[in-house]
């Protein structure tokens, strides 16, 4: 089952992606007449300050700080992009011990890369990649999953209100370390098996000022038990120069079959160098 879920996840990311990369010439003239930017990764190296606030309603919430960092990767004709993550987590609520407020804890710590291979995927204009989710911070949890994404943008000089469209799809799979088991660890939340969709839409408002819809929070689905969570997520992000940008979001949630927050605000502070 589980390996029958990556294979689909997969081959659906990859004929999405490969519909329009093929043939980027004809592509362009076509559906939406973008043009696939995939294959221009970014050479600048980014740091972020990230800061949220989820809740679930009148029973608990999260504050959450978290730091991201972007590196490029030049290996060979290899290129691509890693991205680090690591947070801090505050949880309280009247369901939660008093002491817990304002105390912060190890959060989830990610690593994730993406990228492309000419000599492998010459025909192919997407990028492939992984996500790994380590166990400190995650309930003693692993977490891997591959991915698979793209960008188009409309063609020089198309005088048009959308700055880009980059969907992506990611399956996330967690197990436990030998440790970590549910009988040594019954408390811990059920294993990772969720399917990320994320279709970003970016708006641009002004030279320097757009609006992102479901950059930072995505659609998911628990393929464990089933259930859905889908969230309307819009992020206004300001360029204050060519080295400084911030942001600030909104996210709420429309369908929770699938449990993750009820409604969340977040802000970003980002240097580039």
């Amino acid at each position: 089952m589980i390996l029958r879920t990556l294979t689909l996840v997969l081959l659906f990311g990859i004929s999405c992606i490969s519909f329009g990369a093929e043939d980027e010439g004809k592509y362009s003239e076509g559906f939406l007449r973008l043009d696939n930017v995939s294959q221009d990764y970014s050479r600048n190296h980014v740091l972020e300050f990230w800061g949220y606030h989820n809740s679930a309603g009148s029973s608990s919430s999260v504050d959450t700080l978290k730091l991201r960092y972007y590196q490029p990767i030049d290996l060979g004709e290899f290129k691509g992009t890693m991205r680090l993550d690591t947070a801090y987590n505050s949880s309280y609520g009247p369901n939660l011990p008093q002491h817990s407020a304002g105390q912060y804890d190890a959060g989830n710590t990610m690593l994730t890369v993406w990228g492309n291979h000419p000599g492998i995927f010459r025909h192919w204009g997407g990028n492939l990649g992984g996500r790994v989710i380590f166990p400190f911070g995650n309930n003693g949890q692993w977490a891997i999953g591959p991915q698979v994404g793209s960008s188009f943008v409309p063609p020089n000089g198309k005088d048009s209100i959308l700055a880009d469209f980059s969907p992506l799809i990611r399956y996330m799979y967690g197990f436990d370390g030998k440790n970590n088991s549910f009988a040594n660890n019954p408390r811990q939340p059920p294993l990772v098996r969720t399917l990320q969709l994320f279709p970003t839409i970016g708006l641009q408002i002004t030279p320097s000022t757009q609006l992102r819809l479901w950059d930072e929070n995505g659609i998911y689905y628990n393929s464990a038990g089933g259930g859905w969570f889908v969230p309307l997520d819009a992020m206004v992000t300001q360029r204050v120069n060519k080295n400084f940008l911030y942001a600030v979001g909104a996210s709420k949630q429309m369908v929770q079959t699938y449990n993750q927050y009820n409604w969340s605000l977040y802000g970003k502070v980002s240097f580039t160098f």
